[in-house]
């Protein structure tokens, strides 16, 4: 069955506003930190501020969407998984979902699909080399919603794709780098005379 995502969650929420630093206790999680699904840790500013991490801070499984972006990058979303304390910043939003209804990494994967991207095109509110899906237009997103059981074992298929993919990424790079290498090799036993 599709329903809306406001159906399936208590509430959006968008991070904090209050201004970063470069160095501080606890990370602020922006939107150049979502790649792929997840958070790149690299590249952090940090609060001190008590009140912000208070009221911002993130729950293991909490699903952020990237409301702000250029265009292309609009709708990215990346699932927080307790690797360190942190908040999200003001261009993000907290799906508070129902979990009774909703698996974070489905959601996750689901939002990061083509079909969420292709959603978000016709929601989108695009400004000069801006977009912007806000939490009403994100509530609205359609989404299929199997079992809480079948949501589960569609995102173990997913999770042993990506760990494939990823193993094949790397035996790849390495084939590349091999072939670099014999090509150099070549090239210098040619000029050298040595073939």
């Amino acid at each position: 069955k599709w329903k809306t995502l406001g159906e399936l969650c208590e509430d959006v929420e968008y991070g904090s506003s209050a201004k970063s630093k470069a160095e501080g206790g606890v990370p602020v999680l922006r939107m150049g930190n979502i790649q792929d699904g997840r958070f790149d840790w690299g590249k952090l500013v940090y609060t001190d501020d008590k009140a912000e991490i208070k009221k911002y801070l993130l729950k293991h499984n909490d699903v952020l969407f990237n409301r702000t972006n250029s265009p292309e990058l609009v709708g990215k979303t990346a699932i927080y998984k307790s690797e360190i304390p942190a908040i999200f910043a003001g261009y993000l939003i907290r799906i508070n979902r129902k979990e009774d209804l909703l698996d974070a990494d489905y959601l996750n994967y689901f939002l990061n699909s083509q079909i969420a991207f292709d959603y978000g095109k016709t929601v989108v509110i695009s400004s000069v080399n801006q977009a912007n899906i806000n939490g009403t237009k994100l509530k609205s997103y359609p989404i299929p919603v199997p079992t809480l059981s079948d949501q589960k074992a569609i995102v173990a298929v997913l999770n042993d794709l990506s760990d494939e993919t990823q193993r094949l990424e790397s035996i790849y790079q390495k084939k590349l780098v091999a072939l670099d290498d014999l090509k150099k090799s070549l090239l210098h036993q040619a000029f050298s005379g040595c073939l």
